[in-house]
């Protein structure tokens, strides 16, 4: 569709400051994007029709693919002309600016219709009257300007005639409005000196900067701890009722969901298969697609029969690996000469044993060492101090070449597996190298063999060993990192935060997966992670680590159900749950 001038689609009105316009400030009727992909059309949002109205947070939920984020950037028209288009539909967006009458600034709404706005227009609303935090903050700050720089140059941009200086103190006031700690030192700070939490703090800030009347929310807190996911969800609800902004709030986690949303729409393939009060579509969905994914949230799926658990964990308590004060420590330099000034202790004094046929959740925020102490454990980092054994053998200290036959017994699934997975492999390659390697089977034949009957024990078809991994879902891909650790057929598996990026459903079948793996093969996973309740469902026992220090530890229940350590408290305490009412 061209976008061109066309008075009948924008209606003009003033109010006085004391009046709020009481119609949507947003609405979509029947919204079609399309998406060229080579010589195909994807039918990206297929007929969408909702509306969102003035201080209300519409959450548009639905699995990877389901056209969330296409919509939520033809709202704000951010997608390139030359490969997007709408072929039918209305956007319609209350503009507000302010008008000079007299010596009295007035709000002017003119409603308009997105699609049909010259550039220079949407120019104006978007960053303005429109904001849009997006999923990864490190890809969406510039990298060589500081984050104080890149909040100012918003407002410089959306306000001609405000001086640096004014920009400056607003930049600052929009980062503690955001609870960013020091703003005036972390004014100067680049986005790479910042951790996750605060990056997306600083997007926050950004794009509330201007104050907005439509805030777009794509995933933002997908990739946060559940601590820094709480303090950011309570930001937002508190800006939003103190700014009386709308908000539009893009996720798969329908905990978050539950804490924030009035209405919800559920998105598959393009189109809008459900909308309703968010209490009413989560308590009572009405569309079997709704159906199947709430019933794959980790506190709605079946429950593991455990009432024998701590029976078992009597009888069965031979310890696989044991880790006794294990250190990691990390060297500061400073100066010239680059000399030792101190240490980061990533992991500090750990003493744990993981019990033969257990999977052991490993729980705590960004920074606590999870991931450190896993690869340690592993020996694919080397420690300061202590010792890691396992079937009694000590690992710390042994060569490369004498770690070798270990490496078999003990594999690793990274949190990433389009990073993890050499993309210049064929999966075949992929899964019989390491067989070749280790010496097992006698032929590429049967190796070969013996890939695809590990696919299929992660419930993949065989023939899918003739791909690379770009040819496969984000799940798919999951499971050939699986398939790549149970390849050796070892007897531990390290999993990085396998779960966090995916889909409630596709979660839910990795979930089960790992499960009936396990009892076939007898395995003993660590299973790292920040979600409790993956953690509540999949894990029979639970260790939670702060600063690099174990500050709990116990079976997942009482771990979960009745937390000893303040910290472990907070953990819990900042779970989003599907029965929070508001």
């Amino acid at each position: 569709m061209n976008k061109q001038s066309n008075p009948t689609d924008i209606k003009s009105y003033k109010l006085t400051p004391s009046e709020q316009p009481e119609h949507q400030l947003l609405q979509i009727n029947n919204l079609h994007t399309h998406l060229q992909a080579g010589k195909r059309v994807v039918k990206a949002v297929d007929g969408v029709s909702f509306s969102i109205n003035k201080g209300e947070t519409f959450c548009l939920v639905g699995e990877s693919g389901s056209g969330k984020s296409i919509l939520a950037l033809s709202v704000i028209q951010l997608l390139p002309a030359r490969i997007s288009s709408h072929p039918s539909g209305e956007i319609h967006f209350d503009w507000r600016k302010q008008e000079d009458v007299g010596q009295v600034s007035i709000p002017t709404y003119r409603q308009v219709d997105m699609l049909m706005l010259e550039e220079d227009d949407l120019c104006d609303i978007r960053g303005s009257r429109i904001a849009m935090i997006f999923q990864e903050p490190m890809t969406s700050l510039n990298p060589v300007y500081s984050v104080g720089e890149q909040i100012m140059e918003a407002l410089l941009l959306h306000n001609h005639g405000m001086s640096e200086e004014i920009a400056k103190q607003s930049a600052l006031k929009s980062m503690q409005e955001v609870q960013i700690k020091d703003a005036e030192t972390r004014f100067n700070n680049y986005p790479h000196e910042m951790s996750g939490g605060q990056r997306q703090r600083i997007m926050i800030a950004m794009a509330l900067a201007c104050e907005p009347d439509l805030l777009i929310a794509d995933e933002p807190t997908t990739a946060l701890d559940v601590t820094v996911q709480a303090e950011v969800l309570k930001l937002i609800r508190a800006l939003q009722q103190r700014k009386g902004m709308s908000v539009l709030f893009i996720t798969h986690d329908f905990g978050v969901v539950a804490q924030i949303a009035d209405k919800v729409g559920v998105m598959k393939q393009g189109k809008l298969v459900e909308v309703g009060d968010a209490k009413d579509v989560l308590r009572n969905p009405q569309h079997e697609y709704s159906q199947k994914l709430l019933a794959a949230v980790p506190e709605n799926l079946p429950r593991r029969n455990n009432t024998s658990q701590k029976a078992s964990q009597e009888i069965r308590n031979e310890a696989l690996v044991k880790v006794k004060n294990l250190d990691v420590f990390f060297p500061i330099r400073k100066g010239v000469l680059q000399r030792v000034v101190d240490h980061v202790r990533a992991v500090d004094d750990v003493t744990i044993d993981i019990n033969k046929g257990k999977i052991v959740a490993l729980v705590g925020e960004s920074g606590s060492g999870k991931t450190t102490l896993g690869r340690a454990i592993l020996q694919l980092q080397k420690p300061t101090a202590g010792s890691v054994s396992i079937h009694g053998h000590e690992l710390v200290g042994l060569s490369t070449k004498q770690l070798k036959p270990w490496r078999q017994k003990m594999q690793i699934a990274f949190q990433d597996p389009q990073s993890s997975l050499n993309p210049r492999l064929l999966v075949a390659k992929t899964l019989t190298e390491p067989m070749k390697v280790h010496g097992i089977g006698s032929s590429d034949e049967e190796r070969i063999e013996l890939a695809g009957e590990v696919l299929e024990a992660v419930q993949l078809k065989r023939d899918f060993m003739w791909r690379y991994p770009h040819e496969f879902s984000g799940g798919q891909r999951q499971r050939i990192g699986l398939a790549r650790a149970l390849a050796l057929n070892p007897e531990f598996i390290v999993c990085d935060e396998i779960t966090s990026a995916l889909d409630v459903s596709v979660q839910a079948e990795v979930l089960q997966l790992l499960l009936e793996i396990r009892d076939q093969r007898d395995l003993t996973l660590l299973f790292i992670t920040h979600n409790i309740s993956v953690v509540e469902y999949l894990c029979d026992e639970t260790i939670v680590l702060k600063s690099g220090k174990v500050v709990e530890q116990g079976l997942t229940e009482d771990v979960c159900g009745n937390p000893q350590n303040p910290y472990t408290q907070k953990l819990i305490e900042a779970v989003p749950r599907l029965n929070i009412k508001h």
